[in-house]
């Protein structure tokens, strides 16, 4: 099997605790090179994770012409300004969500990458779960008939308002970095929305906190979320959560967004619940397996163009309606 040699451009936190751990578990993955703003973190990166070459540069590392493709994990405000600087430089790249600040944003990253003929794929990780599979084969398969209404959240720590996933010049707030999933998950099982409403409360800097929103379909079906950075600090407390009911059932999960091992999902049609069980690797893995198959076998990406680009424009529905709205 060959294996492709990735460059990871910058020493994010997810990088280092989620994706780099699941590019070391896919077999179809070389850990090449890792670049960073510093030569000493770039340093400290390789030699944790094995990487065979650290570059103090982003521009360095692109310009290393063994490197195939690229991992983006930093800051959402310039996630497309080095997608498309790696797609011209002639690199496949995998780019951490939400992808851009807007679907004008998105638009112009995948016209990157088609005109250099490499591959973009936004890093929604969980797409690649088979949870998520199963979920949706249930749903699409009519398990609990037709879906009148989605509700899901994903609910974080607060931050200390100096992190950066709480600075707007950055992107940071509850919405992108969370809410984000809410909505991808939404979208995922159901389509674009012919509506959306949405409401947050913000700090004192102008960044969304905590944030429902409301999404509505031609159907009838409706969808609610809720996305925030609340629970407390000093315990890293979480809550993720999915209920999908119908007109024959519902389903529903507390799995976590991107969890791994044995996970369980529960179909209630009346009055009898059945839980069903899926093993999930990890879906970081999954997902650099999957870009690395796109490049050597021919297959799509799985977090297609148009399933990012029809996610980025309901975010900016949403950002537009709380009243954040995203880059143009």
């Amino acid at each position: 099997m060959r294996k492709i040699r990735w460059g990871v451009l910058g020493t994010a936190n997810i990088a280092r605790g989620c994706t780099i751990p699941g590019m070391l578990l896919a077999d179809n993955c070389e850990l090449y090179a890792v670049a960073g703003r510093t030569a000493e973190k770039a340093e400290r990166f390789r030699q944790a994770f094995g990487f065979e070459n650290a570059y103090g540069s982003y521009e360095a590392l692109l310009g290393d012409p063994n490197v195939e493709a690229v991992y983006i994990p930093l800051p959402n405000s310039l996630h497309a300004e080095w997608a498309i600087r790696a797609a011209g430089a002639g690199k496949h790249v995998l780019c951490e969500k939400p992808m851009a600040g807007s679907e004008a944003e998105a638009r112009r990253m995948f016209e990157a990458a088609e005109k250099n003929g490499v591959f973009l794929m936004e890093a929604f990780a969980y797409l690649h779960s088979p949870l998520t599979a199963a979920i949706k084969k249930e749903i699409d398969g009519g398990a609990i008939g037709e879906v009148r209404y989605i509700e899901n959240a994903f609910i974080g720590s607060d931050c200390d308002l100096s992190d950066i996933r709480m600075r707007r010049e950055t992107l940071g707030g509850s919405l992108y970095d969370l809410g984000c999933y809410c909505i991808s998950q939404i979208v995922w099982l159901l389509g674009e929305p012919d509506a959306v409403t949405g409401m947050a409360e913000y700090t004192p800097q102008g960044i969304d906190r905590l944030t429902a929103g409301a999404l509505t379909y031609k159907s009838g079906a409706r969808a609610a979320f809720t996305c925030g950075m609340v629970l407390d600090r000093e315990k890293g407390g979480r809550l993720d959560r999915l209920t999908v009911c119908g007109t024959k059932g519902l389903l529903k999960t507390d799995a976590q967004y991107n969890q791994s091992g044995r996970l369980s999902y529960q179909l209630v049609r009346d009055d009898e619940t059945v839980t069903r069980y899926v093993h999930a690797p990890n879906n970081y893995a999954l997902e650099v397996a999957q870009l690395g198959r796109c490049i050597t076998n021919g297959e799509r990406p799985h977090v297609s163009r148009e399933f990012s680009l029809t996610n980025a424009r309901t975010m900016d529905r949403v950002l537009a309606a709380i009243g954040y709205a995203g880059r143009a």
